[in-house]
């Protein structure tokens, strides 16, 4: 079996910035590919951002600091990635966009290279087809904040070789995670009991049956959640939500999968959450209040 060692991520967005840093404090050679240097530049800088804030809080050394940013390279080229063990891919939820990447991967990387994706929707064997290495991709569906949560949902489908799912269960436990299995499903396992449970409070406020606050209230104080699922639907992002939705009602056809005519709305005009101060709650002032949604 053959040992990982060097790490590449597509992607240094929230979810792509993430696992790179959790990959280099793990002491990988860690490279993240961005489409220009100064996204890549952007993407290196809020990791040094995140690490910093763990040594202010007593939780990182500062020499483990240091050589967590030393790990980490940044590249253009897709081609700069031909000899990494396992390739991460954290991009947009865009199947033609993942396919393309991986196309062109296949081409340049060795026999033993995994490849892996973060989609939190998309199926894993319709990124694996797109490929002739079948066998060695596997889903890494990490979860957000990444330096935090400790779940990572390790993903085969019916090509994946029972190799390649033990090389990535090992490797997302190095990165200090605790891995579940799970078939390929849109969804998975988290998504896919979540999803509904979000989509379910959206038809609660359509329909009148308490306001914003007080269904957060009640899932929180009534079942011990830590957000209720207006909350979380800001911290996901309504267009997030939106787009995952869609993904899976597609996959499903089931109603439970389909989103809300609210959700919709609230994606026309930009309300996507706390990324743009403006979702069920409104982050304009010091403390959250609930958007005026007409319903």
């Amino acid at each position: 079996m053959a040992e990982i060692k060097r790490v590449a991520v597509l992607g240094c967005g929230l979810m792509g910035s993430g696992i790179a840093e959790i990959s280099a404090r793990a002491g990988y050679e860690t490279w993240v590919r961005e489409v220009s240097e100064e996204v890549a530049r952007k993407g290196k800088s809020n990791i040094e951002k995140s690490l910093g804030r763990a040594v202010d809080k007593g939780k990182l050394a500062a020499e483990e600091r240091d050589r967590t940013v030393n790990n980490i390279k940044t590249t253009t080229e897709l081609e700069a990635l031909n000899d990494c063990d396992i390739i991460i891919e954290a991009v947009t939820e865009d199947l033609q966009l993942k396919n393309e990447m991986f196309a062109i991967l296949d081409k340049v990387c060795p026999p033993h290279t995994i490849f892996a994706s973060n989609t939190s929707s998309l199926t894993i064997a319709e990124m694996a087809a797109a490929t002739q290495r079948p066998d060695r991709v596997v889903g890494l569906h990490f979860f957000n904040p990444v330096p935090v949560m400790k779940l990572v949902e390790v993903v085969r489908t019916i090509a994946t070789s029972n190799e390649t799912f033990q090389r990535a269960y090992d490797f997302a436990r190095s990165l200090g995670k605790d891995p579940i299995e799970a078939k390929d499903a849109s969804g998975f396992v988290v998504n896919r009991l979540l999803v509904p449970y979000m989509l379910d409070a959206i038809r609660c406020l359509e329909q009148g049956l308490a306001t914003t606050e007080d269904i957060d209230k009640a899932m929180v104080l009534g079942t011990g959640y830590p957000m209720g699922p207006f909350t979380l639907c800001d911290f996901v992002g309504i267009d997030t939500l939106y787009r995952i939705s869609e993904i899976m009602f597609e996959e499903f056809r089931e109603t439970r999968f389909a989103p809300p005519p609210l959700l919709k709305r609230m994606v026309s005009m930009g309300y996507f959450g706390r990324k743009t101060k403006r979702g069920f709650y409104d982050y304009s002032g010091e403390q959250p209040k609930p958007t005026q949604l007409g319903v």
